[in-house]
Formats: structure tokens, sequence, C-alpha cells
């Protein structure tokens, strides 16, 4: 298998976590925002607004960008509509999946980046790492957004998820 099928791969398990994740947030009403499981967790609104701004952040963090680039564009990004979240999530999708089809082979595999909460000890991810981190913290945070759901009695099973 080429790196460039297995990048492909990659693209299409993310578009699961953005596709479903779309699903999930049309089953959220505005009185659901405050819900948090604890007072350690999240928000409802937080958690989705953290999901869905996965793709643009993550991006951004594996190109290096500073943590003050970072904490603006998660206000600019920041919505408090179901569908707005949606289109986030999807826009953010799309622009990265050109970032990575736009790289040759020898970048997405050989291309070091350091975010800037690595201490100086830590060595950075290539590429392809990132790509792979990425498609994991979606999937971690799906994971939590269908339980607050769940906590929730929203009508949700498994089916949500694939």
């Amino acid at each position: 298998m080429s790196t460039s099928q297995i990048r492909d791969l990659l693209f299409s398990e993310l578009y699961v976590a953005v596709r479903t994740t779309k699903e999930l947030l049309k089953k959220i009403t505005e009185e659901d925002f405050s819900f948090q499981p604890n007072d350690k967790m999240r928000t409802l609104l937080e958690q989705a607004n953290h999901l869905v701004q996965i793709p643009f952040i993550d991006l951004a963090i594996g190109q290096e960008k500073s943590e003050e680039e970072i904490r603006e564009l998660e206000k600019k990004l920041y919505s408090n509509d179901v569908y707005e979240l949606g289109t986030v999530m999807e826009t953010g999708f799309n622009e990265l999946k050109n970032y990575y089809e736009s790289m040759s082979e020898e970048d997405f595999v050989g291309k070091v980046t350091k975010p800037f909460y690595f201490t100086p000890d830590m060595e950075g991810h290539t590429q392809a790492k990132w790509l792979i981190e990425i498609t994991t913290h979606a999937f971690h945070h799906r994971g939590q957004l269908f339980n607050y759901l769940k906590e929730l009695n929203k009508e949700v099973n498994m089916f949500d998820l694939y």
C-alpha cells in the first residue's frame, strides 16, 4: 500500500467523524448547551466547539502556529449554532485535506514540526503522525459528545457512529 493510499484512508476515516458529528449536533437544543456531566468537564457547548474545531486547530498546531494564534483561531471559530458548528468541522476538514494533498510524499512522511506546547527536549512529529493524531483526537471527542447526549437521554445509539 502506498503512502498516498494510507493518507486517503485516514481522510476517509476522519470524514466519518465529521459526518457523524454533524448528525449528532442536530440532536442538541439550545437548552442542552449548559449541560456539564461534572464540574471537571466542559459544558456541552464547550465540548461541541472543541470537537468541531479539531481539523482547523490541530492543523494549525501541526503547522507550528503560536499559542496566541491558536487561541485567536479558537475564538474566531466559536459558535452557539449547531448547524454552524457542523459547517466549521466540514470546512476545517476540507482545508486540512487540501493541505495534506498538496504535500509531497517526502514531506508527508519526513517533514517534522513541533507544537508550541512541546518542551525543548521533546521531538516533533512528522506530518503523517499529525494526521493520525488529528483523526484519533476527533474520534476521542466525538465519543465524549455521544456520551453527553446519552446522559441527556437523547435518542442516540451505535448506528449514529457509522
